[in-house]
């Protein structure tokens, strides 16, 4: 195996069950990390953890419902407890409902800002609290083109996501010299569990989808997950401990705004 990127580290990620986070669990233990996974798909999360011992290091499962702040502080304090140590979080956990501003109501309203945002925020409260006691960290939150105006039936989802590139500045600004770093990961079109299974649910197949999206993007494909992999490494790694306060795009040159 090559150098190991992520060597020592301890890492949390929110919603790391599926799709993006369940895939950046496995790179980041791979590339030496110790892993905290936040969610409530046990059997997924215990998959993950039994490759992580392959590669020589540990995993963590903590089941978490993130529309409970009590659930997102646990997130934290588990890792810790555990590891005696955090140094990075990856926020991947969100929804996203179809939420046209004329038509929203305020449940799906409420659920998408919990879930998007109000969640994050809680779990970036808990994480910093860590990450200061042994001299710094990083997070990296999960962003979409949607957070530049979005699709007219995405509008919540696009709210959520602006308000995540705010919380993103802040915490650079306001505790970089602590050494507490957050950039902002923009994430393409990506044909993960939930996508496709909202588009079943709309009438359209995958290869459909696929197609459709291939047709719309610069590139000529969907992003899947392994092409955020080693962008993610690169921001949890010491390689970027100049980097704070990025606007980090793969978006298969896809830009809504």
């Amino acid at each position: 195996m090559s150098e190991q990127k992520l060597l020592g580290k301890v890492i949390v990620i929110s919603g790391g069950t599926k799709g993006v986070g369940k895939a950046a669990a496995e790179e980041f233990a791979r590339q030496g990390a110790k892993v905290v996974i936040g969610g409530r798909d046990e059997e997924s999360a215990l998959k993950s953890i039994r490759l992580m011992k392959t590669y020589g290091t540990e995993g963590l499962f903590v089941h978490t419902n993130l529309e409970n702040v009590e659930d997102c502080k646990n997130l934290m304090d588990e890792a810790y407890n555990k590891f005696n140590r955090i140094d990075g979080f990856f926020n991947y956990a969100g929804v996203t409902p179809v939420s046209p501003l004329d038509i929203c109501d305020e449940y799906t309203f409420d659920k998408v800002m919990d879930i998007n945002f109000k969640s994050c925020f809680f779990c970036c409260q808990q994480a910093i609290k860590y990450m200061r006691m042994n001299g710094g960290g990083s997070i990296v939150l999960t962003g979409s083109a949607h957070a530049w105006g979005g699709e007219k039936d995405r509008a919540a989802y696009a709210c959520s996501k602006g308000v995540l590139r705010i919380l993103m500045e802040h915490i650079s600004h306001q505790y970089s010299r602590e050494h507490i770093r957050c950039n902002y990961l923009t994430l393409g079109w990506t044909p993960t569990e939930g996508e496709v299974a909202l588009r079943i649910s709309q009438g359209e197949t995958e290869t459909h989808l696929r197609e459709r999206a291939g047709a719309y993007l610069p590139m000529g494909r969907m992003c899947e997950k392994t092409d955020y992999l080693d962008g993610l490494v690169y921001m949890m790694s010491d390689g970027s401990s100049m980097m704070t306060g990025s606007t980090f795009r793969i978006t298969a040159g896809e830009y809504i705004g």
